[in-house]
């Protein structure tokens, strides 16, 4: 009798890892995103029990991710996860915005099977290459009994999206999990969790999911950064109508500030940003800081990233203000 294989999807976005230099022996001078996710995938170790299948979503430097790219991502894997033979699925993606990408399928899907973002720091062809090693270790997450959530696997360990966050321009182990450290590790000993996989959290309805895919455009929402001399200038400019029409841009709904410390801002930039919320956008306090996050006292006169970066704070403020979001955001 055949054995049925569960199916492991593997999602070509692009990225460093799908990246080729024009001379390898120089592999710090490359172009992203040239190699298909497909032929990433030869050579590499299958886990014992799995089928991998792969599908070509986008072709992009991270750092170019755009709206048709996530909503297009956002599909595919609300159709494989949907499939009962589909165990899990794995994304390759550039390491620029792979934390906000993370946040975003966390945020919208909250996977009750695991969905694992990969990456390199090296391309493709580099004679040390490290896409392969990751991707291998991606496969063998994705295919462990009883993970779920989105997370994020590189350099031999194991993050969650929530707390991800790029800390390192060039190391190959280029991500940390702040405080929080770690989901876990994984090496040729196996895996070795230290806390539990993400929590499912509850997930988009598929409708709430299509109409999101479907939307021209979501909610303009900015960050700008707290600063020794900072002015109130930019978050006005951001406001100003005149602006905003000659740039053809839609009006700004949400602005996230990068605060200093525990999220402390200067005073001239407060009270442009108090003029904002009296416009009706809303105001977000995160940290410059890669760790700690930032605690209220409840005198605050804008709410708390709840942990999340910048980034990914502008993420979550993007999604509470499409119509009819609002009340996860409260």
């Amino acid at each position: 009798m055949q054995v049925r294989l569960e199916k492991i999807v593997v999602l070509g976005t692009g990225g460093t890892i799908a990246g080729l230099a024009g001379d390898p022996a120089h592999s710090r001078h490359y172009v992203a995103a040239q190699k298909p996710v497909a032929d990433l995938l030869g050579g590499v170790a299958v886990p014992a029990g799995s089928e991998v299948l792969s599908e070509q979503v986008a072709q992009v430097d991270s750092k170019d991710i755009d709206l048709a790219v996530w909503q297009r991502l956002l599909l595919r894997c609300q159709y494989w996860l949907a499939q009962d033979d589909v165990r899990g699925v794995v994304i390759t993606h550039g390491t620029d915005t792979l934390e906000e990408t993370a946040l975003l399928l966390q945020s919208v899907l909250a996977p009750a099977k695991p969905v694992v973002l990969t990456c390199a720091m090296r391309p493709a062809n580099a004679p040390d290459a490290d896409g392969p090693r990751n991707l291998a270790d991606a496969l063998q997450v994705a295919a462990c009994v009883g993970a779920q959530g989105v997370i994020v696997v590189c350099a031999g360990q194991i993050h969650a999206a929530a707390e991800v966050q790029k800390v390192h321009t060039s190391r190959l182990d280029a991500f940390g999990s702040g405080d929080a450290g770690p989901l876990g590790r994984i090496g040729p000993d196996g895996m070795q969790l230290a806390r539990e996989w993400p929590r499912c959290g509850k997930a988009w309805s598929a409708p709430d999911v299509q109409a999101l895919a479907a939307r021209t455009a979501w909610p303009r929402v900015e960050v700008v950064y707290s600063h020794a001399l900072a002015s109130g200038a930019l978050v006005d400019a951001l406001l100003d109508a005149e602006v905003t029409r000659r740039l053809g841009v839609p009006p700004v709904q949400g602005l996230v500030v990068a605060g200093t410390g525990n999220g402390t801002v200067h005073h001239a930039l407060h009270d442009a940003l108090q003029r904002a919320a009296a416009a009706g956008v809303h105001v977000v306090r995160a940290t410059r800081c890669a760790a700690g996050g930032v605690s209220s006292t409840g005198e605050e006169a804008f709410p708390d990233s709840r942990g999340l970066s910048p980034a990914k704070a502008r993420v979550a403020l993007m999604l509470s203000l499409l119509p009819g979001q609002r009340a996860r955001r409260d």
